[in-house]
Parts: structure tokens; sequence; C-alpha cells
């Protein structure tokens, strides 16, 4: 892999992730992965997963610049289980600019990442996403994934219990401190 990046859809370099980039790979990625635009998404976009996955897997992060701006990543990890030969390659997180979505960004991202894994020695590669996210379920079998699982991931929200619960532990604390000053 060369990473020049120039292609006939996009002047685009795909390069490994520094420890410079991740501040700006966090703010591309808050700004895609937001619970207000996708409610449902199971686990959010977290500062600490970020420079985990970078910290222990930097090999497997990688950005796409134009222009000396990055404009997407992707970070993944493998995963190796007991008493099975296969090593996996998983995509965790990928995000691309939308101002420069469907110019060949992501495809670029996804074959590098993809090459790395096979140097890896990767036999399968996962993915997941939002059952109902058609883009990236279109864009994901249009790299060749297949094998559909559909997963069933459910939330309790706790904000209104954590609500009465602080106002009945701030009405007790009031209480105490009465009782204790008599």
């Amino acid at each position: 892999m060369n990473g020049n990046g120039n292609t006939r859809k996009s002047p685009v370099t795909i390069r490994e992730m520094t420890v410079e980039d991740i501040a700006t790979v966090f703010e591309l990625g808050e700004k895609l992965f937001t619970s207000k635009e996708v409610p449902n998404l199971y686990r959010s976009w977290d500062d600490y997963e970020v420079i985990g996955l970078f910290y222990d897997d930097a090999e497997h992060c990688f950005v796409a610049e134009m222009h000396d701006r990055i404009v997407g990543f992707v970070l993944g990890t493998t995963i190796t289980k007991k008493r099975s030969a296969w090593k996996y390659g998983y995509l965790v997180w990928m995000g691309i600019d939308p101002i420069v979505q469907r110019m060949g960004v992501g495809e670029r991202l996804f074959e590098w990442f993809r090459d790395t894994m096979l140097e890896k020695g990767v036999r399968m590669m996962l993915v997941d996403t939002e059952a109902d996210n058609t883009p990236a379920i279109r864009f994901f079998k249009g790299l060749g994934f297949g094998n559909d699982e559909k997963h069933i991931y459910m939330t309790l929200n706790l904000s209104e219990k954590m609500k009465k619960k602080r106002k009945k532990d701030a009405a007790g604390s009031v209480v105490g401190r009465r009782r204790g000053t008599t």
C-alpha cells in the first residue's frame, strides 16, 4: 500500500492515524454519531473508546485526508478466539465527512483497512450497524459483506429515575442535617 491515494473519484490519501489526529477524528465522529441523529444507537461515540482503540490497536486505525484535511476515519481491531484457527477483523467505527460522501473516500478507507487485515492474517471481517441504517447496510453490502444477523439491543433510560433519586436524596440530607443540629 503506497498511500498516495489519487483516484479518479477523489484526491484522497489514506494513512495510519497518529496521536495528533485523535482530536480531529473525535470531532468528526461527534458530528456523525449523535444520539439525536441516531437515537437507537446502542453505543454512542465515546472519546475513551477512540483513545482506547488508538492506543491498543493503532495499526488498525486510519484516516483519509483530502487537501491536508481529515475527511474520514476507520477504527478497528482484531479478535482471536480460543480453540479457533481463525483471526477476525472487526471494523468498530467508520465515519466519512458528509461533504465528501459518495466520492469514493469510504471505499478507499475500507480497502486500506481490509488489506491491512489480510496482511495480519485475518480470515473474516465483522461490522455492525443499526438495522434501520439503510445507507450503511447498502455501503457494506456493496463491499461484499453479507450473512446479515439481526440482533436486538434494548435500552432503559434511567434519567427520570436519577432525577427522582437525587430529589429524594436531597430531601433526606436536609432532614438529616436538621436532625443533626438539634
